[in-house]
């Protein structure tokens, strides 16, 4: 029972290191004007398909944990 409850928490935390992983991307995101004018976009694109890509996979792999505790 409790090996059920801590997959579902673990798939939880997951789920929700992929939202602050996203919202670091924002931010990231806010400051791509900044690099346009400056002529550095590419380092910016980089690390915002990085970060979404992370965010991504993270996103996907807590679901399949939590998800698998709830259909046992």
């Amino acid at each position: 029972m409790m090996d059920i409850e801590e997959k579902r928490e673990t798939g939880g935390s997951l789920m929700f290191l992929a939202l602050a992983v996203w919202l670091a991307d924002l931010l990231v995101v806010f400051f791509l004007p900044s690099g346009i004018k400056f002529g550095h976009y590419g380092a910016f694109l980089g690390i915002i398909i990085a970060l979404g890509v992370l965010g991504l996979v993270l996103l996907i792999v807590g679901y399949k944990v939590r998800g698998k505790s709830s259909a046992e």
